[in-house]
């Protein structure tokens, strides 16, 4: 239940004195599963305010903790000025981490410093619900009809009004005369996969370590350059399962589609055109988000929007997608685009070209609830990214001070509380969680607070 004003003002800390604020510390505590790995971060003041951030899913806290004495002894409420002078040390995609990491947490000591929630620091709310999007590619939907039957349960048991899968080439896999590719391409990526698991399993260091490196080659192999092309019979494949989930839970809500794979944009071409007469809300990164005229040319070949955003680091890498159209939705992650001020500069810049602004979100909470603050202060905002549906009840109570369940029939209030909205972090469930950590779970970071380097961009 939403707190009303005087309630919101209980949770104002009344000695904060801002302008003599100052950062004192900042330490890290590692989550896994929540649903992916994600490093959570706290800043520390000399007033005993706090604040919360969070390093992308799957990205090294490295990002962030080579931030940290960059940081010491500043002012957490000069949050532009301190992002600017770290900004330098993200890019694209999980390199970010770091950077929008430390940036969320700022805000969250401004907000409490100042007891107003981050969407007033903003501008003002547009809206008191955020709704959410539900991705749904969970283990064992391998068939049309277990997808369909999957987004069915999200739609009428859980509420939500958006939703989103994955089809693609990882459909067509072992299916005859569905794809072709350099001879040998598909089973040495099924090898890479395997030798990986069986690496884990046997626990041999030198081996996993190797085992990481080939998956990391494999992957790391841009769409234009893989040689994998779709066959009629592979579009044919496709665009029956969408029919098929189509029938079964109908056009009144939003269906988005995601990870086609890393196939060329002809093929691309082709899928979108194939599928173009299924209401689809957007297909996703279907190529990479650098290479504007591909994004051009997909965008003009089809009716669905396309979509794209989620690697993309501060407006400069939006602003080419932006002015050329190249895309009909943009698709920012927090924990990349260069945080909350950046994310809401770009959802206003998109704004100006006719945009609207969708978020990815594949983290805890706390990432979750910047999001919402974000998404309550965009006008042109669209639908955030909900990745745990299947721990839901168990990722909520990750944070404290927030209403249970947090996600209501598809949709978070937008919190009165200042800051990102809640009180803390479920220590006790971070450990039960994740037995590895110790009792203290915010273990010291001092061998960073001397780090130095010279690197300054110009002469």
């Amino acid at each position: 239940m939403a707190e009303n004003f005087e309630q919101t003002l209980a949770h104002v800390n009344t000695n904060s004195k801002p302008s003599d604020l100052r950062i004192t510390d900042m330490r890290f505590v590692d989550i896994v599963g929540a649903p992916m790995h994600c490093t959570l971060l706290r800043i520390e003041t000399n007033q005993g305010i706090t604040g919360y951030g969070e390093v992308r899913d799957g990205a090294s806290k490295l990002y962030a903790q080579m931030l940290k004495r960059l940081l010491i002894g500043e002012n957490p409420c000069n949050i532009d000025k301190i992002f600017r002078r770290i900004k330098q040390f993200g890019g694209m995609s999980r390199q970010a981490g770091g950077v929008c990491g430390v940036e969320l947490a700022l805000w969250d000591i401004a907000g409490k410093a100042y007891g107003i929630p981050v969407y007033q620091m903003l501008g003002g709310k547009f809206r008191d619900k955020v709704r959410m999007y539900c991705d749904t590619d969970v283990d064992g939907k391998d068939t049309p009809e277990a997808m369909a039957d999957a987004l069915l349960d999200r739609m009428h048991h859980n509420g939500y009004t958006f939703l989103k899968m994955d089809i693609g080439i990882g459909n067509l896999i072992g299916i005859d005369g569905t794809l072709t590719a350099p001879l040998g391409w598909l089973e040495e990526g099924r090898k890479v996969y395997e030798r990986m698991q069986k690496a884990l399993e046997s626990g041999d260091p030198e081996e996993i370590r190797a085992a990481k490196a080939a998956v990391y080659d494999n992957q790391n192999v841009a769409h234009p350059f893989t040689g994998i092309h779709v066959t009629s019979k592979g579009l044919d494949v496709l665009e029956e399962r969408i029919r098929t989930i189509r029938d079964k839970i109908g056009y009144d809500v939003p269906l988005a589609t995601d990870h086609y794979g890393h196939i060329g944009l002809e093929d691309c071409i082709a899928i979108a055109q194939r599928l173009d007469g299924y209401g689809l809300a957007w297909l996703e990164d279907m190529i990479p988000w650098q290479y504007t005229d591909q994004y051009i040319r997909l965008s003009r070949s089809c009716k669905t929007p396309i979509a794209t955003g989620e690697d993309c680091y501060l407006l400069d890498d939006f602003q080419a997608l932006l002015d050329n159209r190249a895309v009909g939705v943009i698709h920012p992650d927090i924990l990349s685009s260069g945080g909350i001020l950046e994310t809401k500069k770009i959802g206003d810049y998109a704004q100006k070209k006719g945009v609207a602004m969708a978020m990815h979100m594949a983290e805890t909470p706390v990432a979750c609830m910047a999001c919402v603050q974000t998404a309550a202060a965009t006008e042109n905002f669209l639908a955030l990214e909900f990745h745990s549906h299947d721990i839901v009840d168990t990722w909520s109570q990750l944070v404290t001070g927030l209403p249970m369940p947090l996600i209501e029939k598809g949709y978070i209030d937008v919190p009165y509380k200042p800051g990102l909205g809640f009180d803390g972090l479920n220590e006790d469930l971070i450990r039960e969680l994740n037995p590895a950590h110790p009792k203290n779970i915010w273990v010291s970071t001092d061998e960073w607070n001397d780090w130095d380097s010279h690197d300054r961009l110009w002469s």
